[in-house]
């Protein structure tokens, strides 16, 4: 599990760079922004398509609550 701290701050960061882009200007946090797992925060392993990382996409589908996705063996 993530730090409560990095979580308000991966939030802040990110709240900062779509109100830069709604005022029609360059952000400066560009390069800091980073996606996060909806489901458990982590970083690493990102499924931009399904808004999940790789461990939650695959107990989801394991679990039949992922429509579309079924193990390529079944």
């Amino acid at each position: 599990m993530a730090r409560k701290a990095k979580i308000a701050k991966a939030n802040k960061l990110k709240k900062s760079f779509l109100q830069a882009i709604l005022d029609w200007r360059k952000p400066k946090e560009a390069t800091k922004v980073f996606n996060c797992c909806g489901a458990c925060w982590r970083t690493r392993g990102y499924l931009w398509a399904f808004d999940i990382c790789r461990i939650c996409f695959r107990e989801k589908a394991n679990a039949w609550e992922l429509p579309g996705v079924r193990k390529s063996s079944w």
